[in-house]
């Protein structure tokens, strides 16, 4: 995910020995209908697993009504958005594993945040981003506090994800949450009402809304698989 155009760092070659290795593509699964609209990024091979790191949200009373309320007035001004089925800040960006790659991958990951402690971060202005391809437009929530320790924590990530020769993280990182999405490119549209959302955020109920996010464990997941790291107390 990036905004407008976060560029990814250089990604470097595999070895034609190990893509030797593989077994040739599949068709990929391009029918939306299977994936509430949405395009796959990449293709889909038998053995490849879609893996991400990422810190998990778990939504409030408070959030999910604040969302409600977002989302309705964005559907009111042209943007029909589709709440997240779970919430979580990424460290990393969506790389495909081979099966056999997991355990090692893991395994580095673990190795790397040794002696990484647990914080708080916490979030609560809104912004647009979408996808590379431009296929999908999400809302998020960016972090205003904590950005120093999310970029030490993804900066172990990305040594991982060097040593697998995979892509590390965007060099200017917008660590967010990201609370809805559509299918298409509806930046302009969804920044003409940014504002009028904004309000709503800062004059919700009592006072102004903060996420707050206890980043005390981090998680992968490849596939339907999923590995947590605690952080030092």
């Amino acid at each position: 995910m990036r905004i407008e155009q976060q560029a990814p760092k250089t990604r470097l070659p595999v070895p034609g020995c190990l893509l030797a290795m593989f077994p040739e593509e599949e068709e990929p699964d391009n029918d939306t209908s299977l994936h509430d609209g949405r395009i796959r990024s990449f293709k889909h091979e038998r053995g490849n697993w879609a893996t991400y790191v990422y810190f998990p949200y778990p939504p409030d009373e408070d959030f999910m009504e604040l969302l409600e309320e977002l989302l309705e007035v964005a559907g009111a001004r042209g943007v029909l958005l589709t709440q997240q089925r779970e919430f979580h800040l990424s460290v990393s960006q969506t790389v495909v594993l081979k099966h056999h790659w997991i355990q090692p991958f893991t395994e580095s990951l673990k190795g790397g945040l040794t002696s990484c402690k647990r914080f708080v971060c916490s979030a609560g202005s809104l912004r647009v981003y979408s996808n590379a391809e431009r296929t999908r437009t999400f809302l998020g929530m960016e972090v205003s506090a904590g950005h120093a320790q999310l970029a030490e924590i993804m900066k172990m990530v990305d040594k991982t994800m060097i040593e697998f020769r995979l892509d590390t993280f965007y060099k200017d990182p917008s660590f967010h949450v990201s609370l809805a999405w559509c299918v298409g490119d509806f930046t302009a549209q969804l920044k003409e009402c940014l504002k009028e959302l904004q309000g709503l955020v800062d004059h919700h109920e009592e006072g102004a809304f903060l996420l707050t996010l206890d980043c005390q464990e981090l998680r992968c997941r490849a596939g339907n698989k999923t590995f947590s790291f605690p952080l030092q107390s």
